[in-house]
């Protein structure tokens, strides 16, 4: 459960602005919207392996630096 402590005098606007970022940090929304369809195993390890491959290229290019 998400609580947002809301000091005396503090304004509705920005507590719900603390509340949006919280929610968003824990990742519902996401999970949610990944869980309506079904991605196949072999497409995710396609994502994965090409997320590896980028970011291992982009560390290879901050030490050829």
């Amino acid at each position: 459960m998400i609580v947002v402590p809301i000091k005396e005098g503090e304004n509705i606007e920005k507590a719900l602005k603390k509340l949006k970022r919280k929610f968003e940090k824990t990742g519902v929304v996401k999970e949610l919207r990944e869980r309506q369809k079904f991605t196949k195993p072999s497409v995710l390890n396609r994502e994965r392996r090409q997320k590896a491959i980028y970011v291992q290229h982009l560390r290879q290019q901050e030490l050829d630096k």
